[in-house]
């Protein structure tokens, strides 16, 4: 982004925040999460829970971000768009998100699929918005904001919104600049030098390089802004495309680059860098995001007062670490350690360890993600793994170190993640047929 259009945006925003313009814009904005997708490349992390659901950052869901996002930015008309293993994501936005007073217009609806056009489930990103376009207009919002609810970041919505409304565009893309292999996986655009788009293309085999950087490309970030009266006739006639795959990515973005003013928004810090945003969307991806809130100043500051990350508070007490002998002792190195657990004479390096999980003595935990209420016996070694809840690890169990033992009792990704579930070890934490409820 260039420094005059960036003092432009700047310009922008202060007028918008500067007088009542701005709670009247962020009031009559409606927010959709989509949160129905399946996940499958997080393999049994995702098995019974929707991607959205997967626990991050030792106390957190990953939706929990997109939904703070919505709060701290002044946003709280919020609807979630369910379909996909959805029981314990409802659960959970009951218990963390049932804050919300609809009496003074502000909520976080629960919208799962109910075929409401058709007897099809959402077939796109854009379908899940069409089938439900009756609730959209029952809102009658001014704009609408459009989230994936499975990345990780923090962002203030509102000042993109200022943007989209100050040069009147019909549809507003979040972008932000990543290295230019792993764009295949994204949405990739082109940009004029008003940040007008003039291309797109989804998940490109070859992404087109950004102009003076080779490296990099230019990704959608899956948030969209777009003036309501646009975002109806688009969604009515992608409907009626039946060759369109009903997708906010493939089709409906691309199509309204001649037709009418889409515009896109770069996330950036003050400087003109590129902020902290990351797509946990594989165990490799949701393993480094997880390790790199251990380090000793990580980008993503999950202590930072002035934009809290809400979640449901488990009930638990303070985390305890017990024994201080030389052979053992319990002690938690450049880590992340939740309440309740019990770290009894253990060593934990380098890694995150979710509310309720107890570590028994003579136990090394490195460079590993263990989810909630896991527990780990006496004289377990574990090294560059994900544990996920309520995992029972036998004493003397050695994951991570020999990983062509472990492939055949886990799954081991290609960096050499190891991911293990109650269903590996055999401890059937969901039943699924006769034989696991042992009748």
């Amino acid at each position: 982004m260039t420094k005059k259009s960036k003092q432009s945006q700047e310009r922008n925003y202060r007028y918008y925040t500067d007088s009542n313009i701005g709670t009247e814009l962020t009031r009559k904005t409606l927010v959709l999460i989509l949160a129905g997708g399946s996940g499958s490349r997080l393999k049994g992390l995702t098995k019974w829970r929707a991607k959205p659901a997967v626990p991050f950052g030792g106390k957190y869901r990953i939706i929990d971000f997109a939904l703070s996002n919505c709060v701290n930015s002044g946003l709280r008309r919020i609807g979630v768009l369910t379909q996909y293993k959805s029981h314990s994501l409802i659960r959970h936005l009951q218990r963390a998100w049932g804050f919300m007073r609809a009496e003074i217009g502000e909520f976080v609806e629960i919208i799962p699929a109910q075929q409401r056009v058709d007897n099809q489930w959402y077939r796109g990103t854009a379908d899940a918005l069409y089938q439900n376009i009756d609730i959209i207009r029952r809102h009658a919002p001014d704009h609408v904001i459009v989230l994936g609810g499975d990345h990780i970041y923090t962002m203030d919505y509102s000042k993109m919104l200022y943007d989209h409304v100050a040069t009147s565009a019909d549809v507003t893309v979040g972008c932000i600049e990543v290295p230019r292999k792993e764009a295949t996986e994204f949405g990739v655009m082109s940009v004029d030098d008003k940040y007008r788009i003039t291309k797109f293309t989804e998940k490109p085999a070859e992404p087109e390089a950004m102009p003076g950087k080779p490296d990099k490309a230019l990704a959608s970030m899956g948030i969209y802004i777009f003036s309501t009266d646009y975002l109806y006739a688009s969604l009515i006639a992608d409907a009626e495309d039946k060759d369109s795959a009903h997708d906010f990515g493939k089709d409906i973005v691309p199509k309204s680059i001649s037709i009418c003013n889409a515009n896109a928004y770069p996330f950036l810090d003050s400087d003109g860098n590129s902020e902290y945003w990351r797509d946990v969307g594989t165990l490799d991806s949701y393993w480094k995001a997880n390790m790199e809130l251990c380090e000793v100043e990580p980008e993503l500051n999950l202590y930072a007062q002035e934009w809290p990350i809400w979640t449901y508070q488990t009930q638990h007490p303070p985390a305890k670490f017990i024994f201080d002998d030389d052979e053992v002792r319990g002690q938690a190195i450049d880590s992340m350690v939740s309440g309740g657990c019990i770290i009894s004479g253990a060593l934990v390096k380098r890694s995150v360890i979710f509310f309720a999980t107890e570590i028994e003595r003579g136990s090394t935990i490195k460079d590993s993600v263990i989810l909630p209420k896991v527990s780990i016996g006496e004289n377990c070694r574990i090294t560059h793994a994900i544990i996920d809840k309520a995992c029972v690890i036998e004493d003397g169990m050695v994951i991570g170190e020999d990983l062509e033992l472990d492939k055949k009792r886990f799954h081991v990704t290609e960096n050499g993640i190891v991911l293990v579930t109650p269903e590996m070890l055999g401890q059937h934490l969901y039943a699924v047929d006769k034989k696991d409820l042992n009748i």
